[in-house]
């Protein structure tokens, strides 16, 4: 391929999108990125581009909260009309958003070569708008990049050996990305001064199950409360999130901070004692920097981390997740086994791709 359509739109594919844009201007491939808006607060967005130094994205669509249908059409719209003004060689999607969802359908339709990053993950849980995104977006891809065997047998439990696709395991790209900023963390990021953090857990919540459930919530909360009183809790927060929280509780008596750029989150990763999270990639990110995770949910599509005893699935029960604070409080394992690979799935992947 000589030219490729990035499609970019939350926090988790800035990360990734950082590692290949890398290595596409390493091996002369023309990139262009469309930032479809999806997260569209500055700390959560912009941010990411300055730090990570990603190329700046030659269309911003500014596509944002309305709901799921509203929000993957008008996406479709908007990346269709560059596409056919483009003319790429092929559109490179990542994860799992309305976003991924929107460009593979936009380009498909157009019979341009779809691209999938971390292709191949389940949570068998049809509930999760991400599920439905990750499967479909799969299905109509030309090419497969999957970070695991996990996702690799999941495709083909699912048939796709008999199908048009190209299947590749290069690694995480997420894992380049925590190798290749940690130093440039240490330079850049001021977040423990400003804080004064020493001793804390690292708490995430964004997901709709648990913020717009009231009850999954309210456990969560009281959880955390508890878990508070004995080490601090450090939860940086959407600003969504505090307001459903601001409406309907009392302040908690854990500290919430503002949302934060990829190199404080990897400074408060690499300080923290433990991570509590409802996100995808919080819980690997945990992992590459040799941390425990509680995970508030019922299933993961890392299922080798909760193999391997690294994370424990709570989802938002108040008792399940003191349980396993108290069982990672003075548990210890080794970290050094490799489950994503050596940091070189960016690498990996821009190989193959320059031979579609």
């Amino acid at each position: 391929m000589k030219k490729i359509i990035t499609i970019v739109g939350a926090r988790p594919q800035f990360v990734k999108a950082a590692t290949l844009s890398r290595q596409f201007q390493i091996a002369g491939i023309d990139e262009k990125i469309i930032h479809t808006g999806q997260h569209f607060d500055a700390n959560m967005s912009e941010v990411f581009f300055r730090e990570m130094e990603i190329p700046k994205p030659a269309y911003q669509l500014d596509i944002h909260g309305v709901s799921h249908g509203a929000m993957t059409g008008r996406m479709l719209e908007g990346i269709e009309k560059i596409l056919l003004n483009e003319k790429p060689d092929g559109v490179l999607v990542y994860g799992d958003t309305n976003s991924t969802l929107a460009g593979a359908l936009a380009a498909a339709k157009l019979h341009i070569p779809v691209v999938h990053v971390e292709a191949g993950l389940r949570s068998f849980n049809m509930a999760m708008p991400e599920e439905i995104n990750r499967i479909l977006t799969d299905r109509i891809s030309t090419a497969l990049f999957c970070p695991t065997d996990t996702a690799i047998r999941n495709l083909k439990n699912e048939g796709f050996d008999n199908m048009p696709v190209q299947i590749f395991k290069n690694g995480d790209v997420m894992q380049d990305a925590a190798m290749y900023y940690a130093g440039k963390a240490q330079l850049k990021s001021d977040i423990l001064q400003k804080t004064r953090l020493r001793k804390f857990i690292l708490a995430t919540i964004h997901r709709q199950e648990n913020t717009d459930n009231p009850d999954n919530l309210k456990n969560i909360i009281a959880g955390l409360t508890e878990i508070n009183k004995e080490i601090p809790v450090v939860v940086p927060m959407h600003p969504r999130t505090r307001n459903i929280l601001a409406q309907t509780y009392k302040l908690p008596d854990f500290t919430i901070i503002e949302p934060v750029g990829y190199f404080d989150m990897i400074m408060l990763l690499k300080s923290c004692d433990m991570v509590i999270t409802d996100s995808g990639g919080v819980q690997k990110e945990a992992y590459f920097f040799g941390k425990h995770c509680i995970t508030l949910r019922e299933q993961t599509e890392w299922t080798e981390l909760v193999e391997n005893g690294f994370n424990i699935l709570t989802g938002s029960d108040t008792q399940k997740l003191k349980a396993a604070f108290e069982t990672f409080k003075t548990k210890t394992s080794d970290f050094s086994i490799d489950l994503y690979g050596n940091g070189k799935a960016a690498e990996k992947a821009v190989e193959e791709i320059r031979k579609l």
